[in-house]
């Protein structure tokens, strides 16, 4: 390996803890999204963390069966970071302390900026944990001292556009012995609507040592490399970008290394990955499930490709595998 070459592989990857992670694109924790079949397409196609849907710290607590099964990994997933939710410092800590012990993963992630009204309102967790700092830095430190993998945590800019304390909050993880941080650079009043403000990210970078991961808006390898470029960050993450378009992490790295855009995937790359992600869902979960999944799957993978409009309402309609591929096959044969 040349210096040069040497160079750019550090560059282009970083640290959580004692974890190296070969590059810096990462896939957000994204509720029944997520999950084994998902993280492995992203592994496959070069995602260099992946991040489990989150689970709850009280379904853990409880070994709700639903909770309990999302837990399930596979090595080829990692490295892999659980995410788990709450605010009760003594079930965060049994909840952490439960997947430190019965999970393989690498990371445990705390989530406290899920913006939805079940977790943020009526749990009173995820972003709603914005509006109370001294709670976050005690949950923080609680769990970092009682399991033996790193932690991190995952925030938003604040509760609202009156109260973004994304700074004063990342400052006390990091005090609180948080490996690393991820900001979602959007307020929890924002939801998922306007734009991500990448100032958020850049002044969060500036105050804490801990590595930052940008969360927000990145479509592809120009904006992954803005927001680095203009953050400092030193790693991406996508989310929504990755519906129905695993590629997008081998686009990303490969613009990261020498600036070149790669060509969209064929219609045989995507036919052939649709069907190896429901073949995956159905060994998973079975096929009714796995059918009701790939419902959405389906149309995201779909988007952007000619004349597909009437596929994407019948694949809303299919009810079985042999349908399902049926259908696809007599829109890509034609």
């Amino acid at each position: 390996m040349t210096y040069d070459t040497m160079k750019r592989v550090i560059f282009l990857s970083f640290k959580i803890g004692p974890l190296n992670i070969e590059n810096k694109v990462v896939l957000a924790p994204m509720a029944g999204v997520s999950n084994s079949p998902f993280r492995i397409l992203a592994r496959r196609h070069g995602a260099g963390l992946v991040f489990a849907e989150m689970v709850s710290d009280k379904g853990l607590i409880y070994q709700n069966a639903k909770t309990i099964k999302l837990l399930f990994m596979t090595t080829e997933e990692r490295p892999l970071a659980q995410q788990i939710f709450g605010s009760n410092l003594d079930t965060m800590v049994e909840a952490a302390t439960y997947i430190d012990t019965h999970s393989n993963c690498d990371v445990i992630d705390i989530n406290m900026g899920c913006p939805v009204p079940k977790v943020a309102l009526r749990a009173q967790a995820g972003a709603s944990l914005m509006k109370n700092p001294d709670l976050i830095e005690s949950i923080v430190k609680a769990v970092v001292s009682s399991v033996s993998k790193p932690v991190t945590v995952k925030i938003r800019s604040g509760w609202d556009e009156k109260t973004i304390n994304a700074v004063e909050v990342a400052k006390r993880i990091e005090a609180a012995g948080a490996s690393a941080i991820t900001v979602h650079a959007r307020t929890r009043a924002q939801g998922y609507g306007g734009k991500a403000n990448l100032d958020i990210i850049r002044e969060v970078k500036q105050h804490v040592t801990i590595p930052v991961i940008g969360n927000g808006d990145v479509l592809d390898g120009p904006s992954a490399k803005h927001m680095l470029d203009y953050t400092g960050c030193d790693a991406v993450m996508v989310g929504r970008a990755a519906l129905g378009n695993p590629w997008i992490f081998q686009e990303i790295n490969q613009y990261l290394k020498d600036g070149t855009m790669l060509e969209r995937p064929s219609h045989t790359d995507i036919r052939h990955t649709m069907i190896e992600h429901l073949e995956a869902l159905i060994k998973l979960k079975g096929e009714h499930i796995a059918i009701l999944e790939m419902r959405s799957h389906g149309p995201w993978y779909l988007k952007g490709i000619e004349h597909a409009s009437k596929l994407r309402r019948t694949l809303t309609q299919t009810k079985t595998k042999e349908d399902f591929i049926r259908h696809l096959d007599d829109f890509f044969r034609a």
